[in-house]
């Protein structure tokens, strides 16, 4: 387990991931017959090549999401600091 707190658009980034892994597989099922002379594959597996598009614009909206996170923290101004003892 990481101790990393989770950032904004990490979520999003998984779900992308997932989705995008469904749809190689099925791509790989869809165009393997091709390959092989046999029958196509119902058009359930061409709608669910779908996915890997999806997965990939899920995936980078949640980078987006944490770049725009990220910067907002940068430009939020800091609390002032303690004044050191010299």
């Amino acid at each position: 387990m990481s101790d990393e707190t989770p950032q904004a658009g990490d979520l999003l980034v998984r779900i992308g991931a997932i989705l995008f892994l469904v749809g190689a597989v099925a791509t790989l099922a869809t165009v393997t017959p091709l390959f092989l002379g046999t029958e196509p594959l119902p058009s359930v597996f061409y709608w669910l090549c779908m996915l890997m598009g999806l997965g990939f614009l899920i995936a980078a909206a949640g980078l987006i999401r944490s770049a725009v996170a990220e910067r907002r923290q940068a430009a939020a101004p800091s609390p002032p600091s303690a004044p050191s003892a010299t």
